[in-house]
């Protein structure tokens, strides 16, 4: 039998930049090592928990021999194929990654693995495959608990459903329990809000770029590292943008916009996508944020500020990353490396943490 550790060891497939890693060290894991395949995502997971354990690499080019002993195994394996927002192809090579995931699980024989994914994730024929491999294929040992989860539900101040497979040889491990409602009874406490998490920040960047500093991840040189405060920068709306913006209340969207401001996709589509050109809430959850949150037409991204009779206390910007990171649950402090772009794309892709955090105190507490 496996001795555990006062800190359980383990491996994150996929790392990106560590959203899951920072919920699963909140509970007293400890990194034996993590996977990237992208050089940005894989050096602000660097920059966060060190380079030594991490691998800028595709996980098809690890070896076996390369992979250590871990308790527990974590990742998300790309969902594009997956996602809503996707080609929905089920022939998408990205949708056959779970498979290497496995690998990992068969060589490191982990008392429990994690598999974290999309919503739509549970209804695809990919999914049925991995029930099949347990079923009676590579994971056979193990028993799947699984199911859709709300980040909102586990303190994260964001509506993201995510579907979670637990994979466990030490008896069934069940989903987490919610802490968290919209309307909370008995223990459990209301949602966290936008307000908590962006309010007080500046309300008008005084920058819009990110310092000219670079650094060093895997012999290569990479724009960073970048504290929080310094990925809190505006943008250049054009005036169009910016009186567009100005209709918006919170909750709002493109409905919103009178005739002579809409876009000719908008004014003949007259259904369908009302979170485009939205403003969020103060005293709500933001909706998923998605990897181009800094475009307000593709989602829920203006700042929450508006004021209906006073147009000097509206506040017409889409949120920065640094208050998007906050959103997806990542640390004030946390660091990041990359490009505008890049660090963009790894917030919307990450996992939050308090989601992650709450699967890891399910699990840990079950470790032999």
């Amino acid at each position: 039998m496996v001795q555990v550790s006062d800190q359980p060891s383990v491996i994150d497939l996929f790392a990106g930049c560590g959203g899951m890693t920072v919920g699963f060290h909140r509970e007293g894991f400890r990194s034996v090592m993590a996977v990237e395949w992208d050089r940005a995502a894989a050096s602000t997971y660097a920059a966060n928990f060190g380079e030594a354990h991490t691998r800028w690499t595709d996980i098809a080019e690890v070896r076996e021999d390369e992979i250590p002993q871990a308790d527990v195994i974590i990742g998300g394996p790309p969902c594009q194929g997956f996602s809503n927002l996707g080609s929905k192809d089920v022939e998408d090579p990205r949708n056959k990654l779970w498979k290497e995931y496995l690998r990992f699980v068969v060589t490191a024989r982990p008392q429990v693995f994690v598999i974290e994914n999309v919503e739509r994730f549970s209804r695809t024929s990919e999914f049925q495959l991995l029930l099949a491999e347990a079923d009676h294929g590579m994971i056979k040992d193990y028993t799947l608990t699984t199911g859709v989860l709300l980040a909102a539900n586990y303190g994260v101040a964001q509506r993201r459903p995510r579907t979670i497979v637990i994979g466990s040889r030490v008896g069934a491990i069940p989903l987490p329990d919610a802490t968290h409602d919209k309307n909370p009874t008995g223990n459990l406490k209301p949602w966290e809000t936008v307000r908590s998490r962006i309010a007080g920040l500046d309300e008008r960047p005084a920058t819009t770029e990110l310092p000219e500093t670079m650094t060093e991840y895997f012999g290569h040189r990479i724009r960073g590292v970048f504290k929080g405060s310094e990925i809190h920068f505006g943008r250049k709306p054009t005036d169009l943008s910016l009186a567009r913006y100005d209709h918006v209340p919170p909750g709002g969207g493109r409905f919103d916009l009178p005739d002579h401001l809409l876009s000719r996709c908008w004014r003949e589509k007259k259904s369908g996508t009302t979170d485009v050109m939205g403003r969020m809430r103060w005293d709500a959850p933001s909706l998923t944020i998605r990897t181009e949150f800094f475009k307000p037409e593709k989602g829920q991204y203006l700042h929450p500020q508006w004021d209906p009779e006073d147009p000097q206390r509206r506040v017409n910007r889409v949120i920065t990353h640094y208050e998007a990171s906050l959103l997806q649950d990542f640390p004030k402090d946390y660091l990041w490396c990359g490009s505008k772009t890049e660090i963009a794309k790894q917030i919307g892709n990450a996992v939050p943490s308090g989601l992650a955090a709450a699967i890891a105190k399910q699990i840990k507490g079950r470790l032999s």
